[in-house]
C-alpha cells in the first residue's frame, strides 16, 4: 500500500473534510434521524419535497427506536484495467450505470456488513445524486468529480468524502496502475454497519410471486460493456460475468447475486463532460418504466418500476400490479437504456 497521491485523478472537492469533521457530520445526521429532510434531487429545478413524517404523542409513549446510521455508497471503477474488484461481494446492493464512452461503473451500497477494503474507487456523476436521494444522509465515497459538478455535490443531502478530505480512509494499491488503484477502508468512514433499515430502496423481499419463465442466462448490453447473469442451482445465485469473463473479487470469491433487476430508464446527455470532452450520460431513476427481474432461476420480463420523487424508493410490481419480491441476498440493479430512449417520465 502506498499513501494517496493527487496525481492521475479527477478534480476533487475544494473543501477540507478531515476525520473529526466527518465524525461530527455523521453524528449530526444520526441525531437528526428521520426529522431531517433529504430534499428532492432533480436534475433541474422545480422538484417537490416529500412531506416529513409526523407523529402524535400518546398517553402511553413507547421507547423510540434509534434511527439507523447512514448507508455507505462507494463508486467503484469497472473498466477492464480496474478488475478484479475488492469487497464487491459484501455489498447489499450493486447499481451498474453507464458512463462516458458507453463503459460501465458501479455503485455499491453497504449496510449489513463492511468489508476491510472496497475498490478501486472512482469519480462521481450527476446521476448519483438523484439515485442517492432515497437514503437519509448517505456517506458517498468517491475519488473526485468534474469541477462544475462539485457545487451540486456540496449542496446535496449527503456526506461526500474524497481522498483529499479523508486521506486516512483511502490508500493506493501496488498491484495495478493509477487511476485504477485507489481503495477505501470502509470502517474509517462508517465505524459499524447501520443495518438493513438504512436501505430505504423500496425493495420488497420474500417468496417469489407466481409466474415468470425458467431462465438459465441473461445478458444486458451497454454501448461498450456487457453484463451476463447465469443461474447456479447449486449456489441458488446468479453468477456475474462482465464483458464475457467471470467476475471474481481480488479475494477469489465469485460475484453472485440473489436477485438481478434490469431497470429500463432514460439515459441522456448531462450538462457535464469528461476531460476529453465526452458528454457524461445522465441516468434518470425517477419516473416509471419497464423492468426485468431474475430470481430463483426464473425471469419476470414484464415487471414494472415506479419512483415518484427522488426521496422515494423504487417500487417494482408484477404485470397484475402485485409487489415484485426479491430473494434475500445481494441485489444487482442494471440501469439500462430503454429501447427508443424512453422508459421513464
Amino acid at each position: 500500500m502506498t499513501p494517496v497521491d493527487k496525481a492521475h485523478g479527477p478534480r476533487t472537492r475544494r473543501s477540507t473534510f478531515g476525520p473529526a469533521l466527518l465524525a461530527a457530520a455523521l453524528a449530526l445526521g444520526l441525531a437528526a434521524g428521520c426529522t431531517s429532510s433529504r430534499g428532492a434531487l432533480q436534475d433541474k429545478p422545480g422538484g417537490s419535497r416529500s412531506p416529513a413524517a409526523s407523529s402524535s404523542a400518546s398517553a402511553s409513549p413507547s421507547p423510540r427506536t434509534p434511527p439507523p446510521g447512514p448507508v455507505l455508497a462507494v463508486k467503484i471503477d469497472n473498466a477492464p484495467a480496474a478488475r478484479p474488484p475488492t469487497g464487491l461481494d459484501a455489498a447489499d446492493v450493486v447499481y451498474a450505470e453507464q458512463v462516458e464512452g458507453g463503459l460501465s461503473r458501479l455503485m455499491a451500497l453497504y449496510a449489513t456488513k463492511l468489508p476491510p477494503a472496497v475498490g478501486p474507487v472512482r469519480s462521481a456523476r450527476e446521476s448519483d445524486l438523484e439515485l442517492l436521494g432515497q437514503f437519509t444522509r448517505p456517506v458517498l465515497a468517491f475519488s473526485g468529480a468534474q469541477g462544475k459538478l462539485l457545487p451540486l455535490i456540496d449542496r446535496a443531502p449527503l456526506t461526500a468524502v474524497t481522498p483529499e478530505e479523508s486521506s486516512g480512509a483511502f490508500y493506493r494499491g501496488a498491484d495495478r496502475a493509477a487511476p485504477h488503484n485507489l481503495f477505501l477502508r470502509p470502517k474509517a468512514l462508517v465505524p459499524s454497519p447501520p443495518g438493513a433499515a438504512a436501505l430505504t430502496t423500496g425493495f420488497r423481499y420474500g417468496a417469489a410471486p407466481p409466474g415468470g419463465t425458467p431462465e438459465k442466462t441473461r445478458s444486458v448490453r451497454f454501448p461498450a460493456a456487457r453484463f451476463t447473469f447465469t443461474w447456479s442451482p447449486d449456489r441458488a445465485r446468479w453468477l456475474v460475468a462482465m464483458d464475457g469473463r467471470a467476475s471474481v473479487t481480488s479475494g477469489g470469491r465469485r460475484v453472485a447475486a440473489a436477485t438481478v433487476v434490469v431497470q429500463y430508464v432514460t439515459v441522456r446527455g448531462s450538462r457535464f463532460h469528461d476531460f476529453l470532452g465526452n458528454t457524461t450520460p445522465y441516468t434518470r431513476t425517477v419516473g416509471s418504466g419497464r423492468a426485468m427481474v431474475l430470481r430463483d432461476g426464473r425471469a419476470f420480463d414484464a415487471a414494472r418500476w415506479e419512483r415518484p420523487t427522488a426521496t422515494d424508493g423504487t417500487r417494482f410490481t408484477t404485470p397484475d400490479g402485485a409487489a415484485m419480491t426479491f430473494a434475500p441476498g445481494q441485489v444487482w440493479v442494471v440501469l439500462a437504456a430503454a429501447p427508443g430512449g424512453g422508459g421513464s417520465r
